[in-house]
């Protein structure tokens, strides 16, 4: 079930570079919206960070010690 479900992610994110390619954005309005394929890295990119943040966070903030009622 677990390599089904990263197979599954992996052909998708392929299949969006992919028509990334066949389907180019006609009418960009930013530099950056001319490279082929940037918003799916940008979103990539996003999701990794924002997990990583809020991991950082959840450690640094929202966490008691294991002792913190001793």
């Amino acid at each position: 079930m677990k390599k089904m479900l990263r197979y599954i992610l992996i052909g998708s994110i392929v299949l969006s570079c992919i028509l990334g390619f066949v389907f180019p954005n006609h009418h960009p309005h930013f530099w950056w919206q001319k490279i082929p394929v940037f918003d799916v890295f940008f979103g990539f990119i996003g999701c990794i960070v924002i997990i990583i943040i809020s991991k950082w966070l959840g450690h640094q903030w929202l966490m008691k010690k294991e002792d913190y009622y001793d």
